[in-house]
């Protein structure tokens, strides 16, 4: 729709588990989104009963270590959480185990009040294996990480919103539309630069603040020598409505 491309995932009678085949479809059709200039963000997004209710436990089951890393199993999904391009989780019901993984690979979530996030892999014997370790210590600090890992209790929408896990919370029937308005919004402006934006605020989960300060700003002093630039703020001064060509 206009600058903005909805992906939705479609296996309903398994809540949208995560299979190698929805892996491998979902990035054939995906990544390459990241390098097409028409394309401004991308929303992802599942059912009503389920965002992702995890990975394909059936087909993991009677696999060794050996094959797991032979495999490099869940490894190719790095090549979507590392794209440029915006990227928005709108969740309704289960996002658990793989689901709630592939909901922080974006950039951020929106979801509905019914919405329930959680990582239950230790009930399998197992731990996350997509980053779920990771990525949801980074977003919502090590002793509520630690909660969910252990207990592999599920959390509802609004302690998601509480602890900084998820963006926004709306009706459930809003959420594909107001992740969608969001997206509209932001495929708007100039790619590069969300694409900056990106990488700057990635960067201070990694560096310190004086190392994250000094990358800001070279990215800040580059945006200078674009189009972009020189059209966004021509058209602040003369009180007009930029068009950004992302150049």
């Amino acid at each position: 729709d206009g600058r903005v491309v909805t992906v939705r995932l479609n296996r309903p009678k398994q809540l949208n588990a995560l299979s190698s085949q929805v892996l491998q479809d979902f990035l054939d059709h995906v990544v390459p989104l990241d390098s097409d200039p028409s394309v401004g963000c991308i929303v992802v997004t599942g059912n009503e009963r389920a965002f992702a209710a995890g990975a394909d436990i059936k087909e993991m089951a009677g696999k060794s270590g050996a094959d797991m890393a032979g495999a490099q199993f869940f490894a190719d999904w790095t090549k979507f959480a590392n794209m440029n391009t915006p990227k928005i989780a709108a969740v309704n019901g289960f996002a658990l185990g793989g689901g709630c993984e592939l909901a922080m690979m974006c950039d951020f979530i929106i979801a509905g009040e019914g919405a329930k996030f959680g990582q239950p892999e230790i009930k399998l014997g197992v731990i996350a294996g997509i980053g779920g370790t990771q990525r949801m210590t980074r977003l919502i600090g090590r002793a509520k990480s630690m909660d969910l890992h252990l207990t592999g209790r599920m959390m509802g929408a609004t302690e998601a919103l509480e602890c900084g896990l998820i963006a926004r919370m709306v009706d459930d029937d809003a959420v594909v539309s107001t992740a969608q308005a969001a997206a509209a919004e932001i495929a708007n402006y100039s790619k590069p630069a969300t694409a900056d934006v990106l990488r700057t605020i990635y960067k201070a989960e990694d560096v310190t603040l004086a190392d994250g300060l000094a990358y800001e700003r070279d990215l800040f002093y580059a945006r200078f020598d674009t189009d972009d630039q020189k059209e966004g703020m021509s058209a602040f001064v003369e009180k007009r409505t930029p068009t950004f060509k992302g150049t």
